[in-house]
């Protein structure tokens, strides 16, 4: 990945890049500034060529006891153009192996926040399978129940860059003649 560092005084801007590949845009960049602001973080970077979310990693080391719900730092501050939003999404294989869930998932950074971003992790578990001064892993397989330790360096979460259209909310009567009412909802489809 190249990272380039930014100069001078202009802010984010709406520009975009795009990287032309038989007559089709096939990527689309846009320039998002990101601030390093502890020692030893790494920036988010894509694991794959054409993945859609970035992975992010812990900036220290943090335990999770069961049921508690804690900030884990990145050590990162981002200036979001405006016009974007940069949602903070689950990384899968921590989803299906442990017990650990994003607790507003998909999280959301407005384009105006500038603090460090925090990525708020909730331990589901129910027990605590671990003795005095173990700790489960995010490499634990099996959803297993228990404390748990993420290391600064381990990714946690993935962000997705997503292009925002501001609403403009039109007061009516009623919205049942607008469009099609597919009726139901919650499950009213089945399951």
């Amino acid at each position: 990945m190249d990272i380039q560092k930014a100069t001078g005084t202009g802010g984010p801007n709406k520009e975009q890049r795009y990287r032309i590949t038989r007559g089709k845009k096939t990527d689309i960049m846009v320039d998002v500034y990101v601030e390093i602001i502890r020692e030893g973080v790494r920036l988010p970077f894509y694991a794959n060529p054409y993945d859609a979310g970035m992975d992010v990693c812990a900036a220290e080391d943090t335990i999770i006891e069961p049921g508690q719900t804690v900030i884990i730092p990145t050590g990162l501050k981002f200036a979001i153009p405006e016009g974007y939003e940069i949602q903070v999404r689950p990384r899968s294989g921590i989803s299906l192996r442990t017990p650990l869930r994003l607790a507003n998932s998909p999280g959301t950074i407005d384009a105006g926040y500038r603090d460090e971003l925090g990525i708020i992790v909730h331990n589901a578990s129910i027990v605590n399978n671990v003795k005095n001064g173990e700790y489960l892993s995010l490499d634990s397989k099996g959803n297993q129940q228990g404390t748990y330790i993420v290391r600064k360096g381990e990714r946690i979460a993935q962000l997705v860059l997503a292009e925002v259209p501001r609403m403009n909310l039109i007061l009516v009567d009623s919205v049942k003649d607008i469009g099609t009412d597919r009726g139901g909802g919650f499950g009213s489809t089945g399951i």
